[in-house]
């Protein structure tokens, strides 16, 4: 067994405990990564030695606080290549962050008869802010389809995106089908129509590097709990110049500059997006969760779950009465593998699965639009980490057979 991976494992203890009596397998890395000791471990020593409220006071801890709060947004700006720390926004997840980009630059910028371009894969967050915008301002809500083999039709996109569109949202990796967007494209054909991108990053932050200026894309948004953080904290990637035109959409404590009884006067991008009292261990746990990636480095990560993918996808596709559904190849195929067994219900299917110790998805994955197009209600989804093993691949798929088997002979 790899030496890194042997050490990588001692990480995380949760995943040495028993499920149902048998060994845990944790294949829902999609919905929430797991959190390593040296995360938990910069967080407790956070509030066991350094907590107090940023920027609000001048005594050290408030003063070690702010720093090590605003070392963490530089760190994120480092990470996905962002050009300063001023283009960093905290929030609490993607989807607030989707929210703040469609709330605040979305009003600004879509107007009666504009048109907003969305993928048919996406994700709830980054459908329903820009469905509810469109209603609004009483725009067009456009779908970009599936091509034939499940990935994204490019020339339907290009088909769709006109003079009208004013916004293009794209998730970088489905949650669903696991394909990878061709964002560098999308954004470089949008920008042609003078189109603003904005980027869901929630799935393919933890599995690829990204660069956010190679890219060039305009917004991004990811959450920390999807890449080894704690749950409660996301981050929103804006070009500087568009943030500043952006008004905040909360108020009170913190963002202000000045406050007199009949106005007040904002604080800069991006301090005046982050009303009230931020979540300040979460972001020191954020911060903590890239300097783990980093150190492990997003190039072994990446070898690591292809690896595992190309074992697996194979040994999924032989197995008689199973659905992938995606890309069928491991080139096209990201780390989140969503599928069917004939006849069978995915929420039997997972909960089979559950009691032989091994934890998947299966529901519709807040991607219903995307199901109607499959033609099916929901799926079962078993998504990997660079913490899962040959050996996790090997039991996934004969714990999957056991199951069919189970239900089949129980018909």
């Amino acid at each position: 067994m790899d030496k890194k991976f042997e050490n990588v494992i001692k990480d995380f203890p949760i995943l040495s405990q028993k499920i149902n009596d048998e060994p845990l397998l944790y294949l829902d890395n999609a919905a929430t990564s797991q959190t390593p000791n040296p995360v938990l471990n910069e967080m407790v020593s956070f509030y066991q030695s350094e907590n107090a409220n940023v920027h609000r006071g001048v005594y050290t801890l408030a003063n070690e606080a702010t720093t090590a709060y605003e070392n963490v947004r530089e760190q994120v700006a480092e990470f996905i290549h962002a050009p300063n720390a001023k283009s960093i926004v905290y929030t609490r997840s993607t989807t607030e962050s989707l929210n703040l980009v469609a709330s605040s630059f979305g009003d600004l910028v879509v107007h009666e008869s504009d048109e907003i371009l969305i993928t048919i894969m996406e994700h709830h967050s980054n459908l329903i802010p820009w469905q509810q915008l469109a209603k609004r301002k009483h725009a067009k809500l456009k779908y970009v389809e599936l091509a034939d083999d499940q990935t994204l039709d490019i020339a339907d996109f290009k088909r769709k995106l006109t003079e009208r569109t004013k916004i293009v949202a794209v998730a970088q990796m489905s949650n669903v089908l696991g394909v990878t967007n061709p964002i560098k494209e999308i954004t470089r054909l949008a920008h042609q129509q003078h189109a603003y991108v904005v980027v869901d990053a929630a799935q393919s932050v933890a599995h690829q590097s990204i660069d956010v200026q190679d890219l060039d894309v305009d917004f991004l948004a990811f959450s920390g709990h999807k890449m080894l953080g704690p749950t409660g904290i996301g981050v929103l990637f804006g070009k500087a110049e568009l943030l500043d035109e952006m008004n905040p959409v909360q108020f009170g404590g913190e963002m202000i500059e000045a406050v007199s009884r009949t106005q007040a006067k904002w604080q800069s991008a991006p301090w005046k997006f982050e009303a009230g009292t931020q979540n300040i261990g979460g972001v020191i746990g954020l911060g903590a969760a890239i300097t783990y990636i980093s150190k492990l480095k997003m190039t072994w990560i990446e070898a690591t779950e292809h690896k595992l993918l190309t074992y697996l996808l194979p040994q999924l596709v032989q197995i008689k009465g199973l659905t992938i559904y995606g890309p069928q190849t491991v080139a096209e195929h990201g780390s989140i593998v969503a599928f069917n067994l004939a006849n069978l219900h995915p929420h039997d299917v997972a909960t089979g699965l559950d009691m032989l110790g091994v934890e998947v998805r299966a529901g519709h994955h807040c991607a219903q639009p995307l199901m109607t197009t499959l033609g099916v209600e929901s799926t079962v989804r078993a998504s990997l980490s660079f913490y899962n093993s040959l050996a996790d691949m090997d039991r996934f798929v004969y714990d999957v057979k056991m199951v069919k088997e189970f239900f089949n002979r129980e018909s």
